[in-house]
């Protein structure tokens, strides 16, 4: 659908051949009219290149009108050459489609350490050039896929009191997930108009309650990278509170969609656990808890093969830092609870747990007894073809 874009906005798409020439690994979205931006980046020490040039432009509080993505090159870890690079893609987005190099955001995934290939980039010019307008979200969103099965894009339109307003999210994540702001790379337009400081903040809060609350692996790549453009053509001004309430809960609604949609994908998994941690001191503390839980390669291989062997998650929590009294704790698995008071419980429903573990998605219910804490992750479980894909990742 060619319409699932908000108004002003056109996408593009290009086989640049960074890493094999026959896939679309190039996507271009420009908008007809600057964009107020928003952004959130990894918390990765070792920041990729462009992440870099994200935060200058965030940092400028400019107008952007465009966004570049590449697949095959992370251009992470690679010194001055590769700021260079991204600065070299800029201006040739810039001289190619007419806007200012320093209004081009630049997105890069792949493999980290190696140098993007500019003779590639440059040769794909003319193709991204003639395809301006012919490619929809999820056109620009296979442009960066990788280890992806699937793109993930959703849009939607939203009544406000002045006019209709459109949100379109595309992103990319299979592994190497685990935001904390998940390589995951995700962009989001608006044809709202919208002032930067409070798309900056209801930006960074539907991102706290959605993609920083999901896992996959563990790992918080050197590249995540999540912005958001408003550029204001459907001549709807968010200013009543009203307004500025109903968008914020539909951008963090389709937001926790499109991350839901990353940890479904996770490289070689089958479920999606749904960890739930409550009855905790405070928030933080069920936090620690639910992401000990989310991470832990024992609790994610027992979910694949179907076992309930709700010990792991238990020992989990017991290592996960949370301040909590032990023997309040109670555990349940697949709405069967297994653990309460210190000891296990409902032993004869093992076969009926057995068969609920089947399922994709997995409810997994911990109580700390203590307190109104409370907190919501997603992570995916581990099987077999995660190690046969990132084994084999760079070849």
């Amino acid at each position: 659908m060619l319409d699932d874009l908000p108004q002003g906005f056109r996408a593009s798409s290009a086989k640049a051949g960074f890493k094999a020439k026959d896939r679309y690994d190039l996507g271009l979205l420009i908008s007809d009219a600057d964009c107020v931006f928003a952004g959130l980046f990894t918390q990765n020490r070792f920041c990729a290149a462009p992440v870099l040039v994200c935060r200058e432009i965030l940092a400028s509080g400019q107008p952007v009108r465009a966004v570049v993505a590449n697949s095959g090159q992370a251009n992470a870890c690679t010194g001055d050459q590769g700021m260079r690079n991204v600065h070299d893609c800029q201006k040739l987005i810039g001289d190619n489609f007419g806007i200012a190099e320093t209004s081009v955001v630049p997105l890069s995934t792949g493999v980290i350490g190696a140098q993007l290939k500019m003779d590639c980039f440059r040769a794909a010019l003319p193709e991204l050039v003639n395809n301006l307008g012919s490619r929809d979200a999820e056109g620009f969103t296979r442009a960066f896929m990788t280890t992806d099965a699937f793109p993930k894009f959703a849009s939607r339109d939203l009544a406000l009191a002045k006019g209709t307003v459109r949100l379109t999210v595309m992103a990319k994540g299979a592994g190497m997930i685990c935001p904390n702001m998940a390589t995951m790379l995700c962009v989001c337009l608006t044809d709202a108009a919208i002032a930067q400081n409070v798309w900056q903040g209801m930006f960074a809060r539907a991102v706290e309650q959605t993609f920083n609350r999901v896992s996959v692996d563990g790992d918080t790549s050197t590249n995540d990278t999540i912005v958001g453009l408003a550029n204001g053509r459907a001549n709807v001004s968010l200013e009543t509170a009203e307004d500025l309430a109903v968008f914020e809960e539909a951008l963090t609604d389709i937001l926790r969609k499109v991350s839901h949609m990353l940890v479904k994908d996770g490289e070689g998994a089958s479920k999606v656990m749904h960890i739930v941690v409550h009855g905790a001191r405070d928030t933080l503390q069920a936090e620690k808890v639910a992401r000990a839980v989310g991470r832990s390669q024992l609790v994610k291989t027992a979910i694949y093969g179907g076992d309930g062997n709700w010990g792991r998650i238990i020992t989990a929590v017991g290592y996960s830092g949370a301040d909590y009294e032990p023997e309040k704790v109670s555990l349940s698995l697949c709405g069967i609870q297994r653990f309460r008071q210190g000891q296990p419980v409902n032993d004869d429903l093992e076969e009926e747990l057995a068969e609920r573990l089947k399922a994709e998605d997995i409810a997994v219910d911990i109580d700390l007894g203590d307190g109104p804490g409370c907190y919501r992750h997603e992570a995916s479980d581990l099987g077999h073809e995660y190690v046969s894909l990132n084994a084999d990742y760079r070849s």
